[in-house]
C-alpha cells in the first residue's frame, strides 16, 4: 500500500499532512510514503528530511496520482471546480483529510461521481479511542493559542499588571466567548501573559475548567438545557435564545479590551452573539478576534478574511489561522491521521471494517455513494437502501 502526500492547492496553506517524524511508524506498520517535492517546505520539512526518514519523492502531483492508493492532506485535493487543471484521485483511490463535509456539497458530490473513497476526519466521533485522531481539537487549539498572540500585538496595551517606577499599569481584560478547545487555549494563553480573563459559555458544566485555568466564568439568567448535541458539539438553540443572549453579553464585552470570538455549529452558520451595538460600545483601541468568521461570524460587523474599524475597535475574521504556525499544526495533524491510517490499515493493506464506529462515522463517500447519513440529509439525498458494505461500485 502506498500513501501519497501531496502538495497542498490552497495557495495560503503552510501545512503538511505527513511530516518526517511520523515515517517509522507507517513504514513499521508496512506502507511505504511518497511526498511529492517541496510538499513540506513551507511547513519547514525539507526534501531531504524525508528521505533521511525513507520516504521517496515525486515530481510533481500527476506523477504523485499514478503512483498511490492512499492520498492524505490537510484539505481537500483542490476541490475548485472553476479550475480545468485539477488533479484528483479517481476510482479504487482513497482520500483522507478536512474534507468540510457539511459545508463543500459540490465537492462531496464530486468525489461520490469520482468513486472516490473518502474519508472526513471533520466527522471523527467523539470516543476515548478516537482521541488521538482529532484533528479538528488539535488545530482548534493552535488557532485559540494564535487568536490571542494577534490580540495582543494589535492592542495598544500591555496585557500584564506591571508596577514600574513610573506607576502601576493595571492589567488588560480579556473576554472569550465558547469554551470548547479554542476557548480553552484562550483563555490559557491570555491568563499565561498575565491579563484578567473572564468567559462565557452555553454549557454551565465547562465553569470548572474555565476557572480551573485562572479565568473568571460569566453566568446568564438563561436556560441552557440542550446546549450540547450528543455528538459532542455545540448545539443550535434557536433565535429567541440567541437575542437574548447578545442582550445579556453586551455589558461584558463593553467592559473588554480583547474579546475572543469561538462559537460554532458544526454545519450550519456560526450565531450571532456580538451585536454592532456592542462593538461600538467598547473603548477605543479594543480588539476582536472572531475565530467563528470561517461560517459567518459571532460578531455582527465580522468580514470573514477581513479587518473592520469600529469607531476605534479593530474586527478581525481571521480564516485558517492554524497554518499560520505550520510546523507545530504540521506535527499535530501528522500524528492524528497517522493514528487514523494506523487503524484503517492492517498488515499494511486497508481493512475497511465497518463495524469500527470510527471507520463508520468518517466515511464520507464510497463506490460511487455520499456514504455518510448525516452528510447525506445535509446535502437532501435520500438515506441509503442498502448498506454501505453492499454498495456496487459506479461501473459495476
Amino acid at each position: 500500500m502506498v500513501i501519497g502526500v501531496p502538495t497542498e492547492s490552497s495557495a495560503d496553506e503552510k501545512r503538511v499532512a505527513i511530516v518526517p517524524g511520523v515515517l517509522p511508524l507507517l513504514t513499521k506498520a508496512g506502507v511505504k510514503v511518497v511526498v511529492e517535492r517541496g510538499a513540506g517546505e513551507t511547513a519547514g520539512f525539507s526534501d531531504a528530511m524525508y528521505l533521511e526518514q525513507g520516504a521517496s519523492l515525486a515530481s510533481d502531483r500527476s506523477r504523485l496520482l499514478s503512483m498511490a492508493e492512499i492520498f492524505v492532506q490537510v484539505h481537500g485535493l483542490d476541490l475548485d471546480t472553476r479550475r480545468t487543471d485539477r488533479n484528483l484521485p479517481g476510482q479504487d483511490q482513497i482520500l483522507i483529510g478536512l474534507l468540510n463535509p457539511l459545508g463543500a456539497s459540490k465537492a462531496v458530490g464530486e468525489l461520490a461521481a469520482r468513486g472516490v473513497t473518502s474519508f472526513a476526519l471533520e466527522l471523527l466521533p467523539r470516543i476515548s479511542r478516537a482521541q488521538s485522531m482529532d484533528a479538528l481539537t488539535s488545530m482548534a487549539s493552535i488557532s485559540g493559542y494564535k487568536a490571542v498572540l494577534m490580540a495582543a500585538g494589535l492592542l495598544g496595551k500591555m496585557f500584564p499588571m506591571m508596577i514600574t517606577a513610573a506607576g502601576t499599569i493595571t492589567p488588560s481584560r480579556v473576554f472569550v466567548i465558547g469554551a470548547g478547545v479554542a476557548g480553552l487555549q484562550s483563555i490559557a494563553t491570555a491568563h499565561r501573559l498575565g491579563a484578567v480573563v473572564q468567559a462565557y459559555d452555553v454549557r454551565p458544566a465547562v465553569k470548572e475548567q474555565v476557572e480551573s485555568l485562572g479565568a473568571k466564568f460569566v453566568e446568564l439568567e438563561l436556560e441552557s438545557k440542550g446546549a450540547e448535541a450528543a455528538s459532542g458539539y455545540a448545539a443550535d438553540m434557536g433565535e429567541d435564545f440567541y437575542r437574548r443572549q447578545r442582550e445579556l453579553l453586551t455589558r461584558v464585552v463593553a467592559e473588554s479590551d480583547v474579546v475572543i470570538t469561538t462559537a460554532a455549529i458544526p454545519g450550519k452558520k456560526a450565531p450571532v452573539l456580538v451585536t454592532s451595538e456592542a462593538v461600538e460600545g467598547m473603548r477605543r483601541g479594543g480588539v476582536i478576534i472572531d475565530l467563528a468568521s470561517e461560517t459567518g461570524g459571532n460578531c455582527q460587523l465580522t468580514q470573514p478574511g477581513g479587518t473592520v474599524d469600529v469607531r476605534g475597535v479593530t474586527v478581525i475574521g481571521p480564516l485558517n489561522l492554524s497554518s499560520t504556525v505550520p510546523y507545530h499544526a504540521s506535527q499535530m495533524y501528522a500524528r492524528n491521521v497517522t493514528a487514523f491510517l494506523l487503524n484503517l490499515l492492517k498488515n499494511g493493506e486497508l481493512a475497511l471494517n465497518l463495524e469500527d464506529q470510527i471507520i463508520r462515522d468518517t466515511l464520507l463517500t464510497h463506490k460511487g455513494e455520499v456514504a455518510n447519513p448525516v452528510v447525506r440529509q445535509s446535502l437532501g439525498l435520500p438515506a441509503l437502501t442498502t448498506s454501505i458494505g453492499e454498495l456496487k461500485r459506479p461501473d459495476a
